[in-house]
């Protein structure tokens, strides 16, 4: 018997029984086409909007993706009044690696460009299951390597690019974090993991604690793995390589600091607790945040709770302190 669900904080409650029905019920839908429809209806507003009359140039540029691969769709976010070179944001969206697109972070990433002073880049990766894995993590490896080859050119300090992500984006995140070690790649300065989605096994107590919970359920989640990894989702006894799951890797010395948050009223609660842990286990840096009651995605969906508050603070101390800001 797996043990009751943590509650969620009362007033993210209210926002979830709030939400209308196919966005804090996304897992309801069982099938790609529903999910994508799920996340297309959901909060996000469009990069004019999210941008508004601040001091940040927006640019769409098309980007080489990994060799023999189409080429990549970016959106850049540069700081009007910043003198360069600035530190660098190498964002990927999240949406199960089966949806969702570039722009659905601008807002988040609008904010932090117009307050640390810092480019970002955010990527669009080709998505499972018509694109499986290796195709996703790859894409966001060959997105991050060109934002460091072109780093002058971008205004970003070489050095001082952090790869960033939520969800799906925070699994592939932290998969680029391992392909950029283990390639001996770009020298990432951090990897900042929100709610990240790591472990094709489900099988964590939280990931069966959120089995018909919150924004982002067990069904969603087992459908989504599938999408990536075909066959081999679930099995500890197949091949799975770690750059797509990340928790399946042996070995996480030698990584680039991290920032690993998630609420304790989700699926990923535990996946990401033990990754963080893992790291430190390795003699690594790991700084982790478990919110109280808080469901997946709750800053997206609660902007102004107090619990976004401080997610959004102890983010960008982060930041400014692996960033050297």
């Amino acid at each position: 018997m797996h043990a009751a669900p943590v509650p969620f904080d009362p007033a993210l409650a209210a926002v979830l029984d709030a939400l209308p029905r196919g966005e804090g019920d996304a897992a309801s839908p069982g099938t790609v086409a529903a999910i994508r429809a799920s996340v297309a209806n959901g909060p996000a507003p469009s990069v004019a909007e999210s941008v508004g009359d601040r001091g940040i140039d927006v640019e769409e540029r098309s980007v080489p993706g990994p060799d023999g691969a189409p080429p990549l769709e970016v959106t850049v976010l540069r700081p009007r009044r910043h003198t360069p070179p600035v530190p660098g944001l190498f964002s990927i969206h999240g949406g199960g690696m089966i949806s969702g697109d570039r722009h659905q972070d601008v807002p988040r990433l609008a904010d932090l460009v117009e307050e640390l002073g810092v480019v970002a880049v955010s990527v669009e990766y080709r998505l499972a299951p018509e694109h499986p894995d290796p195709a996703p993590v790859e894409d966001c490896y060959a997105g991050v390597r060109w934002m460091w080859r072109h780093a002058a050119e971008l205004g970003v300090d070489p050095d001082r690019i952090a790869v960033m992500g939520g969800s799906a984006g925070g699994g592939l995140a932290a998969g680029v974090a391992l392909l950029a070690r283990d390639r001996q790649g770009p020298p990432l300065a951090g990897q900042l993991l929100l709610c990240p989605m790591l472990d094709d096994l489900n099988t964590t107590v939280s990931s069966h604690q959120y089995d018909g919970r919150g924004t982002w359920q067990r069904d969603a989640n087992l459908l989504a793995w599938q999408a990536l990894l075909g066959d081999r989702a679930g099995d500890p006894s197949a091949e799975v390589s770690p750059y797509a799951a990340p928790a399946r890797a042996l070995d996480l010395s030698g990584l680039p600091p991290a920032f690993v948050e998630a609420g304790s009223a989700e699926l990923f609660r535990d996946e990401d607790v033990a990754y963080a842990s893992r790291i430190w286990a390795a003699g690594g840096q790991a700084e982790l945040h478990i919110w109280q009651g808080a469901f997946h995605g709750f800053d997206v969906f609660a902007p102004d709770h107090e619990i976004t508050r401080a997610a959004l603070a102890a983010r960008r101390s982060w930041l400014r302190r692996v960033l050297g800001l």
